[in-house]
């Protein structure tokens, strides 16, 4: 028998049972674990050909695949019918006779050490781990729920001739269970179904992101890069690191080893999840803005003009290219996102060019590079410790503008970036746009903090920087399809202000 070759995921349905998550987006990209569901899949079965089953939402689909998507997929609509038969037929007529293949349902992530089973049977994949409204009992398919042996949505089939008399529409396991197919069943372990809105895994605390990996290790923390772009930023950190330990009173972790990066487990929180009086506030803040100055003291460099057009200009239209045809509206002049109507960028690039070029930058310093609330923790919860540096600023490493620090606190203060960066934000896009952000709990904190920093850079360029900050976030946060999107229009929103 031949090796799995083929994987026809059906992600038809309307997602109904996730409701706010399939607002704007078909369920096959609702993110688990900072991952699209269908891009488990195409982790797991690396090299298959996939054919996408789709109905609600199918043009948000294929647009994302088609950004997003390494692997060889055909998008397949359903045109309308019904039921999870619905698409299988054309789906079929792409696998070439004698080949195998697997038929999946998309809300099932599977457990990463499962093994296909091989022989020359038919298959199909059973749960003893979550409840499923068909079961095998005896060796047949009956519909009684069942958590020992429910028919979880995994076939595998030697060839497609098994399901040549398939239906256009209806239930494939109720069509399956009469079919007279013979299946072998297995056990897919651990793996787990998300096709309700209560098993979707919340977000708490600081998110890392797809490309590393984070590890506890007693009292310390051990980070690694896991793909190209991880790895990339890791060598960064790491040289980030290293340099300001030359310095003395610079709010860092502890570091016991750079290969990999072996850090103090701070003991404390994210400046963002603490819940203060606005007396405690005004002093943590006081004691953040002392700690970036005393940073930025450090060290300078003369001030590369290239660098500065890279994070400002170049960085921003770069990655709202990659998602323009993904967000709705961003093919209208003006969209209205909160009630305003808001000049769309991609109509203003000339406008924006000649704003960013009237910023200024005496010379670069030592810079953080990103930080957020999520970047900084209170040891004990009272000193402030800055984490996860960037290590760079368009071409130049360790030095950059140190507006832009500036205005990444602000992106917190004002911009509850941290709470969007964990998905706490109501985004329904219609005609108009509505997004809310749950708040941080700083903007009360604004006109403080700007006045605190006026010295270092006027609050007219911390707001032309933080819109530019919340449009490059779109690719940056491609894994969900609601914060790409959620960005951009947040953007668009603060850069009204300032245009």
């Amino acid at each position: 028998m031949g090796a799995l070759e083929y994987v026809i995921v059906q992600a038809g349905g309307m997602g109904t049972r996730l409701k706010g998550y399939t607002r704007n987006k078909p369920k096959a990209i609702v993110p688990i674990h900072n991952k699209p569901m269908v891009f488990h899949l195409f982790d797991k079965f690396h090299g298959c050909k996939f054919e996408i089953i789709g109905d609600y939402k199918v043009d948000v689909l294929r647009k994302y695949l088609d950004v997003f998507s390494k692997e060889d997929c055909i998008l397949v609509d359903t045109g309308g019918k019904k039921g999870t038969c619905s698409g299988i037929k054309s789906a079929l007529s792409h696998v070439p006779e004698g080949k195998r293949f697997m038929l999946i349902w998309c809300d099932l992530v599977l457990d990463p050490h499962l093994e296909i089973p091989d022989g020359d049977g038919n298959l199909i994949g059973l749960s003893e781990k979550f409840e499923c409204r068909w079961s095998m009992k005896d060796g047949k398919l009956v519909e009684e729920p069942s958590s020992e042996s429910g028919v979880a949505g995994v076939f595998v089939f030697n060839d497609k001739k098994a399901l040549e008399n398939i239906p256009e529409e209806g239930e494939f396991v109720r069509w399956l269970s009469n079919s007279g197919i013979e299946l072998d069943s297995f056990y897919i372990g651990d793996s787990k179904e998300y096709g309700l809105e209560k098993l979707i895994p919340r977000i708490e605390g600081g998110k890392c992101r797809p490309f590393n990996e984070v590890k506890i290790k007693g009292d310390r923390l051990v980070k690694r890069g896991i793909d190209e772009q991880g790895i990339k930023l890791a060598k960064r950190e790491r040289a980030w690191y290293k340099y300001v330990s030359q310095f003395d009173g610079i709010a860092t972790p502890r570091i016991y080893n750079f290969e990999p990066l072996e850090m103090e487990l701070v003991n404390g929180k994210n400046i963002f999840v603490y819940d203060f009086d606005a007396e405690t506030k005004r002093e943590v803040l006081g004691k953040m803005v002392g700690a970036l100055k005393h940073l930025h003291a450090q060290a300078s460099a003369p001030v590369d003009q290239t660098s500065l057009d890279m994070a400002y200009y170049d960085k921003t239209l770069d990655r709202i290219n990659v998602v323009k045809d993904l967000i709705p509206h961003a093919d209208e002049e003006r969209i209205v996102i909160n009630g305003r109507s808001c000049r769309n960028v991609f109509f203003h690039l000339d406008e924006l060019k000649e704003r960013i070029g009237s910023l200024t930058c005496d010379e670069f310093k030592l810079i953080h590079g990103d930080c957020t609330f999520s970047n900084m923790m209170l040891r004990e919860g009272k000193e402030p410790v800055f984490i996860d540096p960037r290590g760079y600023f368009g071409r130049t490493e360790i030095f950059g503008d140190p507006a832009y620090d500036w205005a990444k606190m602000y992106y917190s203060l004002k911009g509850n970036y941290d709470k969007f960066n964990i998905r706490k934000f109501d985004l329904d896009i219609k005609d108009e746009v509505t997004l809310t952000i749950e708040s941080n709990g700083w903007e009360d904190m604004e006109e403080e903090y700007l006045d605190l920093i006026r010295d270092e850079v006027s609050p007219e360029e911390i707001k032309l920087l933080h819109a530019l900050i919340w449009l490059s976030l779109t690719t940056y946060a491609w894994e969900d399809y609601d914060s790409i999107c959620g960005a951009f229009y947040n953007g668009l929103w603060y850069l009204e202000e300032v245009l």
